[in-house]
């Protein structure tokens, strides 16, 4: 299997309560800062009446890294959430974390647990998702080749096979691994004696979940 370009997030959201005080982590990709900041803006406004709303968020995009405490003592809360999401070695995510103050102080070493464990919670719902290359290739087959090759396709294991669109042949996108293609065109070579017509159609990337596979 191709090795990933690089890991994210999907969405998630988990709840941990510390001495009274209600953490909830909500967890959700995110590509650029702006689909981030609306991303912080829409929990907050759900929980505006929360004590804090805690923020971190990575982004591919010039390596950007933020985050803030919202209010709780320097260095207790957004650093030790976004340390979480680091050593995940997760990007392109943001997450927010809300406190409801429960009537007990944590104290700092208490908030940082808290919100370490919040940020590992809601990255536990939400789930690590590995990207990766995906090559693509264009096919036309006959119909009659299609009726033989399509079942086998179907069966081929790691490989993606698109909606046939029928015309005057079949067209149809398939996608795999990019390390697999040229067994695959070699087997679609085979099963019709030469009469498809394959060709490249770039690459895209897919999102595999970590611990699905």
């Amino acid at each position: 299997m191709s090795a990933p370009l690089y890991a994210t997030t999907g969405s998630g959201e988990a709840v941990l309560i510390e001495k009274k005080s209600r953490f909830i982590g909500a967890l959700a990709h995110a590509e650029t800062e702006e689909e981030a900041r609306r991303f912080v803006a829409a929990v907050s406004a759900k929980h505006r009446d929360a004590s804090h709303n805690v923020y971190c968020y990575l982004l591919r995009a010039q390596n950007t890294v933020r985050f803030s405490d919202d209010g709780e003592p320097q260095g207790t809360a957004g650093r030790p959430a976004l340390e979480v999401l680091t050593r995940a070695g997760v990007t392109d995510c943001c997450l927010v974390v809300t406190r409801y103050f429960g009537g007990t102080l944590l104290g700092a070493n208490g908030l940082v647990r808290a919100y370490a464990a919040s940020a590992a919670a809601a990255l536990g719902a939400a789930g690590i998702y590995d990207m990766l290359p995906r090559a693509l290739l264009r096919c036309r087959f006959t119909y009659a080749d299609w009726a033989r090759a399509e079942p086998l396709l179907r069966k081929e294991a790691g490989v993606g096979v698109g909606e046939p669109e029928y015309g005057g042949d079949v067209a149809v996108l398939l996608d795999a691994p990019p390390e697999a293609v040229p067994a695959l065109k070699s087997l679609l070579m085979e099963k019709t004696a030469g009469r498809v017509a394959a060709e490249a159609a770039g690459e895209r990337l897919s999102a595999v979940r970590r611990d699905e596979d």
